[in-house]
C-alpha cells in the first residue's frame, strides 16, 4: 500500500467505514483484515489529494453517532419505566466499550488532524481560549453525543428510579433493579465526561449527587427524630455511629468515591451537629463515671463537628483537675512529699492512658491534660495566698530516692522513679525554686556522704539538663567537680605533710567548695571554739592551701563537718560517726566524767540553738546522761549536769548518731524562698538591661512582655515585681524614662 496522497471517492470509502463503525459500536465481530482496511481508509481520507477530507469524515461520523444514539434511546424506552435503568445500563455498557474501539479506529484523524487544531491543555484548564466549534477526538465526541442524546432526555427519570432503589436498600427491601445496573448507571454520569480536563464530575454532581444528598439529608433527619424519642444518649450514639458506617458502605457500593465524604458529612450534620445540646447533656456524667466506651463514641461523633469537641475537652480538663487536687490536698505525715509526687503521677498516667485509648491521643485532650496538670501542680492553697509547695516537695522526693536508705529499692527502680519525676518537674512554673531546694539537698547528700550512688546523682542532673538546659544545672555540675577536686587536694595535702615530716595524729580530710556554686551562705556560719585536737590540722591545711592558692579566702563551715570517734572507756570499743559540734562536746569528757551545760557551751562558744540541738541528740542516743529531771528530750538548762554513760551498750560496734542531721526547718524553707526572691530580682534586672541594650527604646507593656517571655523557662514573674525592678534600674541609671512619655524607657549607654 502506498502512503502517497491520492484522489479518492469519499462516498465509496465512507460506505465501507460506516459499515465497520456499526460493527464496532455494537460490539459485533469485525475481522482483522477489515479493521486494517478501514484504518487505511481513515488515513486515505485525511491525506486525500488535492484537499483533505478529514472535516467531512468527522461530520459524517458525528451524524452517524447522533442517529445511532437516537435509535438506542427508542430501544431504551420500549419497555415500561421499571425497565428503564436496566435497558439504559445494557446499552451504555455496549456503547461505552464500543466507543473505545472506535476511538482506536480513528487514531490518525485524532492525532494528526484534530489534536493539531486544538488549544493547549493550559488554555483549556484556565479557559484562555474560545472552544466554540472546536472538534473533539472521536472517543470524546461519542461520549458527548451519548450525553446529549441519551442522558439529557432521560436524566430526571433515571435519577428518580435510582434514588428509589437506594431508599429500598436503606429500608432493607429487595431492590427492584439489579445492583450492577444501579451502580453502572450512576457511574456512567462520571464516565461520560471522563475525557474533560476539568469539571469531570460536574454532570454527576448536578444531575445525581445533589438530589441524592438532599434526599439522604431528609432521611437522616427522620432517623434522628425517631432515635431522639428514646432519650438515651448512649444508645443514640451507638445507633448514629452504626448509621454512619452503614451509609459509608452504601456510598462505596453505589456512588463515585468523591461522594463518600459528602455523605458522611451530611449524616453527621443532621444526626450530630444539629443535636449537640442533647449529646452534651450527658458528657459530664460520662466523664465523671469514666465510661470509656460512651466517651469513645462521643469523641468519634464530636470530632467531625467544627469546634464540637470544645465542651467535652473542657469537661475532661476540669475532671482531671479535680482528681489531681483530690489526690494532693490534705496530705499529712512525714512522707507527704512521696505521697504528693506518686499520687500526681498516678493521676497523670491514668488519664494519659485514657486519652490514648478513648480519645486516640487527640492533641485537644493532651492539651487539656497538660493544662490540668499544670493547674494542679502549681496550685496555691488558701486562694493563692500561700506559696506553691510543689517545687519543694518534688525536690524532697528526689532527695529521698537519692539518699542512702534501707528500703532496698534497686537502682533500676530508683532511676525509673526519677525519670517519672521529671514529668512533674516539666509542669512546675517556679523551676528556680525547685533548683534552689534541690541544690541545698544535693549539697547535704554530698557533704554528709549520704548519696546512694554518684551515677544516680549524675543521671538525675542530666535529666534536669535535658529538660531545662545547661544553665539550669551548671552549679550542680560544679558541685560534683568540687568533690573530685577535693579528693585530689587531699592527696596533695598528704604529700605535703609527708614532705614536711608532720604527723597530725588523726585522719584529716576536707572539702574545698566554691562559694558561688554551693548554697552555703555566710549567714549560716556560727561561732565555735575549735577543740585543740583539731587546731594543728586546721593550721597545717591553711598553710598548705595558701601556699598553693594565693589570694583565696577559706571560710570553715564547721556545722557541716563530721568525724569518727573511737570510744575506749566502755566494755568494748565503739566507732561512732558524729557532727563536729557533737564531737567537740564528747572530747570535753576526755578529762572529766561530768560537766554542766553552761561549762560546755562557754568552752565551745556555741550559740544556744546549736548547743541544744547537738547536746540533746547525744542525750537521746544515751551516750550522755542527764543528772537531774530537766534532761531527756526537754530543753537543757545552763546548770543541768551531763555525764558520760559508762554503762552504754550497742549491738553494733560502728554506728551514726543521725539526730544531728537536722531536717529542713520552716525557718530554712523561708530562708530558701527569700533567697529565691532575691535571685529573681537580679535575674529580672539582668533581663531588662539585656533587652533595653538591644532595643534602646521600648514601651512599658512591650518591655514587660519580653521580660516575661525570657523568664518563662525558670519562673513566672509577677508584674509588680517587674515594675519594681524597672524602678530599681532607673534609680541605678541603667535606663530612664523618655522625655515625651512616662510609659516609654530608653537605655542609658
Amino acid at each position: 500500500m502506498s502512503l502517497k496522497p491520492k484522489s479518492v471517492d469519499f462516498n465509496a470509502i465512507w460506505g465501507a467505514i460506516q459499515e465497520t463503525i456499526r460493527g464496532v459500536i455494537t460490539l459485533a465481530d469485525v475481522p482483522r483484515t477489515v479493521w486494517s482496511d478501514r484504518f487505511s481508509d481513515v488515513y486515505s481520507l485525511c491525506v486525500a489529494h488535492p484537499d483533505s477530507m478529514a472535516d467531512r469524515l468527522y461530520a459524517e461520523t458525528k451524524q452517524y453517532l447522533i442517529d445511532h444514539v437516537s435509535k438506542l434511546l427508542d430501544h431504551v424506552l420500549e419497555d415500561d419505566e421499571t425497565q428503564l435503568v436496566k435497558n439504559y445500563y445494557v446499552y451504555w455498557s455496549q456503547y461505552s466499550k464500543g466507543v473505545g474501539y472506535l476511538h482506536s479506529l480513528y487514531l490518525y484523524l485524532n492525532q494528526q488532524h484534530i489534536k493539531a487544531q486544538r488549544m493547549s491543555d493550559a488554555e483549556m484548564i484556565y479557559g484562555t481560549a474560545d472552544t466554540t466549534g472546536e472538534q473533539m477526538e472521536i472517543g470524546e465526541l461519542a461520549l458527548e453525543v451519548w450525553k446529549t442524546g441519551m442522558i439529557t432526555p432521560l436524566g430526571t427519570k433515571l435519577v428518580k428510579l435510582l434514588l428509589e432503589c437506594i431508599e429500598q436498600d436503606r429500608s432493607q427491601f429487595p431492590m427492584s433493579i439489579a445492583l450492577e445496573a444501579v451502580r453502572g448507571t450512576i457511574l456512567s454520569f462520571v464516565e461520560v465526561q471522563s475525557y474533560k480536563k476539568k469539571g469531570q464530575l460536574q454532570l454527576y454532581q448536578e444531575l445525581f449527587e445533589q438530589p441524592f444528598l438532599d434526599a439522604s439529608g431528609e432521611h437522616y433527619k427522620r432517623d434522628a427524630t425517631r432515635l431522639l424519642e428514646e432519650r438515651n444518649v448512649s444508645l443514640y450514639m451507638e445507633k448514629v455511629i452504626a448509621k454512619i458506617d452503614e451509609e459509608v458502605k452504601r456510598a462505596q457500593k453505589f456512588l463515585h468515591q468523591s461522594s463518600i465524604a459528602k455523605v458522611t458529612q451530611r449524616c453527621e450534620t443532621h444526626m450530630v451537629a444539629e443535636h449537640l445540646v442533647f449529646l452534651y447533656s450527658e458528657c459530664t456524667s460520662m466523664v465523671e463515671a469514666e465510661q470509656a466506651q460512651d466517651l469513645s463514641n462521643m469523641y468519634s461523633l464530636l470530632k467531625s463537628v467544627p469546634n464540637g469537641l470544645n465542651v467535652l475537652v473542657e469537661i475532661v480538663l476540669n475532671h482531671i483537675k479535680n482528681q489531681g487536687l483530690a489526690a494532693i490536698l490534705n496530705l499529712q505525715g512525714e512522707n507527704v512529699h512521696i505521697s504528693f509526687v506518686e499520687n500526681l503521677l498516678e493521676v497523670y498516667n491514668k488519664y494519659k492512658k485514657q486519652i490514648k485509648e478513648v480519645f486516640k491521643s487527640d492533641q485537644n485532650f493532651m492539651g487539656a491534660l497538660d493544662k490540668a496538670c499544670s493547674s494542679v501542680i502549681n496550685h496555691r492553697p488558701n486562694s493563692g495566698r500561700s506559696p506553691c509547695r510543689s517545687p519543694e516537695l518534688l525536690a524532697k522526693y528526689c532527695d529521698t530516692l537519692l539518699k542512702k536508705s534501707s528500703k532496698g529499692i534497686s537502682e533500676q527502680d530508683i532511676d525509673e522513679k526519677l525519670t517519672n519525676s521529671i514529668t512533674i518537674f516539666k509542669y512546675i512554673d517556679d523551676k528556680d525554686v525547685f533548683q534552689k531546694f534541690y541544690s541545698r539537698m544535693l549539697a547535704k547528700r554530698l557533704i554528709h556522704q549520704l548519696t546512694q550512688s554518684m551515677d544516680g546523682e549524675e543521671s538525675m542532673i542530666n535529666k534536669l539538663k535535658h529538660a531545662c538546659g545547661y544553665e539550669f544545672t551548671s552549679k550542680l555540675h560544679r558541685m560534683f567537680t568540687d568533690m573530685s577536686v577535693s579528693a585530689d587536694l587531699n592527696n596533695k595535702f598528704s604529700a605535703y605533710l609527708t614532705k614536711k615530716n608532720v604527723d597530725l595524729g588523726i585522719n584529716f580530710s576536707i572539702y574545698v567548695l566554691q562559694a558561688g556554686a554551693w548554697p552555703l551562705g555566710q549567714a549560716v556560719v556560727t561561732s565555735f571554739a575549735l577543740p585543740q585536737q583539731l587546731e594543728r590540722s586546721v593550721q597545717n591545711f591553711e598553710s598548705f592551701y595558701h601556699e598553693h592558692f594565693n589570694g583565696r579566702k577559706l571560710t570553715w563551715l564547721h556545722h557541716l563537718c563530721q568525724a569518727e570517734l573511737r570510744i575506749g572507756y566502755l566494755k568494748k570499743p565503739y566507732i561512732i560517726t558524729v557532727q563536729t559540734f557533737q564531737m567537740a562536746i564528747l572530747l570535753l569528757f576526755e578529762n572529766a566524767d561530768s560537766l554542766t551545760c553552761n561549762e560546755i557551751k562557754e568552752t565551745l562558744q556555741l550559740n544556744a540553738e546549736q548547743f541544744q540541738r547537738h547536746a540533746v541528740s547525744l542525750v537521746d542516743s544515751k551516750i550522755l546522761l542527764v543528772d537531774n529531771d530537766a534532761g531527756g528530750g526537754d530543753e537543757l538548762k545552763p546548770d543541768t549536769v551531763l555525764r558520760l554513760n559508762l554503762e552504754y551498750t550497742n549491738k553494733r560496734t560502728r554506728f551514726r548518731i543521725t539526730a544531728a542531721v537536722q531536717k529542713e526547718s520552716p525557718a530554712e524553707v523561708e530562708h530558701t524562698m527569700n533567697s529565691v526572691e532575691e535571685d529573681r530580682k537580679l535575674y529580672l534586672q539582668a533581663a531588662i538591661v539585656r533587652i533595653m541594650k538591644a532595643r534602646k527604646i521600648l514601651k512599658h507593656n512591650v518591655l514587660i512582655q519580653e521580660v516575661c517571655a525570657q523568664s518563662r523557662s525558670s519562673f513566672a514573674p509577677s508584674i509588680p515585681m517587674i515594675k519594681k525592678c524597672i524602678e530599681a534600674l532607673i534609680d541605678k541609671q541603667y535606663i530612664e524614662r523618655t522625655p515625651h512619655s512616662s510609659e516609654e524607657y530608653s537605655y542609658v549607654a
